[in-house]
């Protein structure tokens, strides 16, 4: 049985720019996001951030597929309307 990933949003507190990525440990994740030790370019210098959504995938396959969708046109707009109700 593979291991359960997350799938996730952050918002960075020093820009209120969004992040998504995927792990299979959200804390340890979380915590190196909040550290700066990633090597995610997108997310270095603009720490501290929150939480805003997570899910859970079944295996990394899923997770990745998950994450790029939310990348994607269609899933930015769900990934958006996700933020907006987060905001609310």
């Amino acid at each position: 049985m593979d291991k359960e990933y997350f799938v996730y949003i952050i918002r960075s507190l020093k820009d209120n720019r969004f992040y998504t990525g995927f792990t299979d440990n959200l804390d340890r994740r979380l915590n190196e996001h909040d550290k700066g030790k990633t090597s995610t370019v997108s997310t270095l210098k603009r720490e501290p951030f929150e939480l805003v959504h997570v899910e859970i995938a079944d295996n990394r396959i899923e997770a990745r597929k998950l994450e790029k969708f939310f990348k994607s046109g269609m899933g930015r707009e769900i990934r958006n309307e996700i933020i907006c109700s987060w905001w609310m």
